[in-house]
């Protein structure tokens, strides 16, 4: 239960993050690339709530989810469902492809999968003692 919790309020602080980001940062870096490496994490930790142990495979499953969404963008998705006059609804889906993002969601999954590896390390190190 204590990972829960943990897992929620990091979901929630990250993803005060990415609306700071969204509504105050105006740069080239920043919001293009800080963004999409956050916006992996913020589903993992969001994913690690409801599941908090044992699929180390999760960074592996968001990032196909990431590129599956990017992909959608190349289709004009938010075209096709009819909701590019939706602010909200085009800014979460994107409605632009950038090859860019996939790797940053790919920035993103590496610093998840080091923090799995890390993480699993620890855990075997504390039942060795």
């Amino acid at each position: 239960m204590r990972k829960r919790i943990l897992y929620a309020v990091a979901t929630l602080f990250l993803l005060l993050i990415e609306v700071i980001i969204a509504l105050y940062v105006h740069d080239d870096f920043i919001r293009s690339y800080v963004g999409d490496i956050l916006v992996v994490i913020v589903i993992y930790t969001f994913i690690r709530m409801i599941v908090p142990e044992k699929y180390r495979l999760i960074p592996l499953f968001i990032f196909i989810f990431a590129v599956g969404v990017e992909l959608l963008q190349l289709v004009n998705i938010v075209g096709i469902l009819g909701v590019a006059d939706n602010i909200f609804l085009k800014t979460l889906m994107g409605s632009v492809f950038d090859i860019k993002d996939i790797v940053c969601y790919a920035v993103g999954c590496v610093i998840l999968c080091m923090y799995e590896w890390i993480r699993a390390r620890t855990h075997s190190a504390k039942k060795e003692t």
